[in-house]
């Protein structure tokens, strides 16, 4: 059964679903998310602004930094894939290839920004909010953040930069998150890499309007980090957090070559009375998309021998396909075994 029966595609009007600030005393300039009704998905007019706002900062000798953030109690649910789909099964094709190489082209500019740019990670972070801000100058996180790239479980794969900055967590962690689609929560993403620093949300507003008053045009990296760290702590660790099994079930689990063989070890350690992680991360690999496994492993692993540019010029060319169902159709239709895009939409 196609997934174009309980997915209702209209036209919204675009009201300043990008919102810009400029302090002009500091040169901070704010790119603010602003569909807090959709969990600030992101589509093609958003992204479209982003880069164009970026753009024009990075030549501006006026603007300092970037702050990136978002209104409402989600910093982005991710991509908008209900516009995605909608276009695709209407066979207009231009729309899902434009909406994702702009971006893609906007999380290289982000991530390579020649200034400093801070994302205030609020709320959930998923899919491409995460691409576009996983990879900025300062990631700043709550007790209140929420990270996951669940692509499989809609028949995609783990992209927008995911096959860079996932392949680079310490041992099997990124194949852990991107085959699982497993939440982080602020702690844990300090932990692993994903985060630069730890806030507690009631001061996020704090570090926000510190930084518009302390840096100037000559500010740099270094100055700004000064200012986050007056407000930064130190996390602890949840006692049942898959990255204290880093060293040891998680790496033997998820270290192996092939995902039947992952799956297999998953089993074992289930069959051994595992913690609840561990039979979550089964549950979840079982019920996501069998072909977007296998494409989500072989670009992790494959992304650890390339850099960023490379990483996404090759998510490009997969995606691609997968939109276009030219690897399969798990992205638009239904099946006992794999409940898809649709499922997810239902909840």
């Amino acid at each position: 059964m196609a997934a174009t029966s309980i997915i209702t595609c209209s036209v919204q009007q675009v009201v300043d679903q990008i919102r810009f600030e400029e302090i002009s005393s500091s040169g901070v300039r704010k790119v603010i998310l602003n569909r807090p009704t959709k969990l600030n998905s992101i589509n093609y007019e958003m992204v479209s602004k982003v880069l164009g706002a970026a753009e024009k900062y990075e030549r501006d000798p006026a603007v300092s930094c970037i702050i990136l953030k978002a209104n409402g109690k989600a910093f982005s649910a991710g991509g908008d894939v209900i516009s995605v789909i909608c276009s695709s099964l209407g066979g207009h094709w231009s729309y899902p290839v434009l909406f994702y190489r702009k971006i893609l082209m906007a999380s290289y500019l982000l991530a390579t920004f020649k200034k400093p740019v801070i994302s205030l990670l609020q709320g959930i972070v998923i899919g491409g909010g995460a691409g576009l801000s996983i990879q900025t100058t300062f990631r700043i996180v709550t007790e209140k953040t929420i990270f996951s790239m669940p692509e499989a479980s809609i028949g995609l794969f783990a992209d927008v930069g995911a096959s860079y900055f996932l392949s680079r967590l310490p041992g099997s962690f990124g194949e852990y998150l991107a085959l699982t689609g497993a939440r982080l929560d602020g702690p844990e993403m300090v932990a692993c890499g994903l985060a630069s620093h730890f806030v507690l949300y009631k001061d996020l507003n704090l570090l926000e309007k510190a930084i518009c008053e302390q840096v100037s045009s000559s500010s740099n990296a270094s100055h700004i980090s000064e200012i986050i760290e007056k407000f930064a702590q130190t996390p602890n660790l949840k006692q049942d957090s898959a990255f204290k099994r880093l060293e040891t079930v998680l790496n033997r689990c998820f270290s192996r070559s092939t995902v039947e063989e992952i799956l297999a070890s998953l089993e074992n350690e289930v069959t051994r009375g595992g913690e609840k992680w561990i039979k979550d991360a089964h549950v979840s690999m079982t019920s996501a998309s069998p072909t977007s496994l296998k494409v989500t492993l072989k670009s992790i692993r494959e992304g650890r021998s390339r850099n960023l540019e490379q990483c996404l010029s090759r998510e490009f060319f997969i995606c691609g396909h997968m939109i276009q169902g030219m690897v399969n159709r798990d992205f638009y239709e239904i099946r006992p075994q794999f409940p898809g895009l649709q499922s997810i939409l239902v909840r």
